[in-house]
């Protein structure tokens, strides 16, 4: 009995051993009749795909991203560069305008100042010839007075000094 006992507990344990591995075979052979390996397998590759390709594209949109800033870079440095160009040329004909107007209000000063010479020293000509002009105006009438009332010694002294002090007179009124 112990052996029947035994038999029927070892038959029963290689039943149910045995059915859950025909059960696994069955549920794995269902499996490979209907591809599921394959499908999932199909299913990682489309997104291993699918992920690659994004990388990809996101590889190429770093790149472009990458040569758009070192564009951009390129010409703000160019630009800076322009910038500084016009700047230093610009200084440059500030300070050549500053020196060409200095040299102009320089000549100009210049020629203001040789004209007002010319005018002064035309003005004292002219001066010292209204000067002359009165003198002899003045000599000449106090030899008519003189020639005209021809008398004594006396008169004619008296005359003299009277004419000699009008003419200092009138030559005083022409210098002030």
């Amino acid at each position: 009995m112990i052996c029947q006992k035994e038999m029927e507990i070892n038959t029963m344990e290689i039943d149910s051993t045995f059915w859950v591995a025909i059960s696994f075979i069955i549920f794995f052979g269902g499996l490979v009749y209907l591809k599921i390996p394959q499908k999932v397998n199909e299913i990682l590759n489309k997104l291993i795909l699918d992920i690659k390709n994004e990388i990809d594209e996101s590889e190429k949109l770093r790149t472009e991203a990458k040569t758009l800033l070192d564009n951009a870079q390129k010409k703000l440095d160019t630009a800076k560069s322009v910038s500084n160009e016009i700047l230093e040329q610009a200084k440059k004909d500030g300070d050549r305008l500053v020196i060409e107007l200095n040299d102009k209000f320089h000549k100009t000063s210049e020629i203001k100042k040789n004209l007002n010479k010319n005018k002064i020293d035309q003005m004292k000509e002219a001066a010292i010839k209204e000067i002359k002009d009165a003198s002899i105006k003045i000599a000449l009438d106090s030899v008519k007075k003189i020639i005209t009332t021809s008398v004594d010694k006396s008169k004619l002294d008296t005359l003299f000094q009277k004419n000699l002090h009008e003419t200092k007179e009138e030559l005083k009124k022409i210098n002030s």
